[in-house]
């Protein structure tokens, strides 16, 4: 047989390899016949056109029955060197995905850790455990440095309510956060029940948000005399918690003072509004493995 040289490795040819091999292994063509599910004539024809691509004689087929020839056994041992190769590529690329590597970049408003959902720390807890390298930086930010920040490249996901959607992101309701009115034990108004209206309301020192709030939240502050302004949730609860101030609270945010008796919901009924919060992306991002993982957790 002519001795050519080989030029590019088909996938049909990995497949001729294959063959070559199983034959080997079961002795002969007939033997071979039912592990690969083609008749004898047919294994025929793919040794020969093997032979042929490769420009050598593998094999001896006859009434002597099947035996490698020299160069058989080492195109056969060259095989199974680069089927071995083949095959510990496939298994480091499925390694790759079970084994995340990079970091996520989180930006949040405060004081969502004590939402009872806990979505986000699970959707963090699920995604160590899927990739315990992966670095995870969490940024406590305002909806404005958020929204900033997933624009220009600098954050991966955020959290922040749910009122003006800016072009360029994508909003995703993650759960709703109701907020009441509160004071604190030390008020004048802390022993008032659910009969108090706006009018008892009037000459009281509130606090005014100057964070973004829906429209809901403007109408309701209206009805106050703002005398104070806090830039996040945090700032507010100092200023109720002197007892001289009224204001707004997210109910999971206040539980931990209203269990002890230090604060206290004012007529909850008529006196609250609801904030959607929202998980938030960038359209049109390159694929991120790490974001993508996070974000099903966090949405499942």
């Amino acid at each position: 047989m002519k001795a050519k040289p080989l030029g590019q490795v088909t996938d049909f040819d990995l497949k001729l390899l294959r063959i070559f091999k199983t034959v080997n292994a079961c002795g002969s063509f007939s033997a071979a016949e039912s592990l690969l599910g083609i008749s004898r004539s047919a294994i025929s024809l793919h040794m020969s056109d093997l032979e042929q691509r490769l420009g050598m004689r593998l094999c001896q087929r006859g009434r002597a029955g099947f035996a490698l020839t020299e160069e058989g056994r080492e195109i056969l041992r060259h095989s199974e060197s680069m089927m071995a190769a083949i095959e510990h590529f496939r298994l480091q690329v499925n390694q790759m995905h079970k084994q995340l590597r990079g970091e996520l970049n989180l930006g949040l408003i405060n004081n969502l850790v004590t939402q009872p959902h806990m979505k986000i720390t699970r959707a963090l807890e699920a995604l160590r455990e899927a990739g315990p390298d992966i670095r995870l930086n969490i940024s406590m930010m305002t909806p404005a440095e958020i929204e900033r920040g997933l624009l220009e490249g600098r954050l991966h996901v955020g959290a922040l309510p749910l009122i003006t959607p800016i072009s360029g992101l994508v909003y995703q309701p993650l759960y709703d956060e109701r907020s009441q009115l509160y004071c604190s034990r030390q008020h004048p108004l802390f022993s008032a029940g659910e009969a108090i209206t706006e009018q008892d309301l009037k000459g009281v020192d509130a606090i005014a948000p100057t964070f973004r709030i829906n429209q809901d939240a403007i109408d309701l502050h209206q009805t106050l005399s703002c005398t104070a302004t806090a830039s996040d949730r945090e700032g507010i609860a100092f200023l109720i918690l002197t007892g001289r101030f009224i204001g707004f609270l997210p109910d999971h945010f206040a539980s931990q003072w209203v269990q002890n008796g230090m604060l206290r919901a004012l007529a909850p009924q008529r006196f609250f509004f609801t904030s959607p919060i929202a998980v938030v992306t960038r359209k049109a991002q390159q694929p991120n493995a790490i974001r993508e993982r996070f974000m099903a957790a966090l949405l499942a």
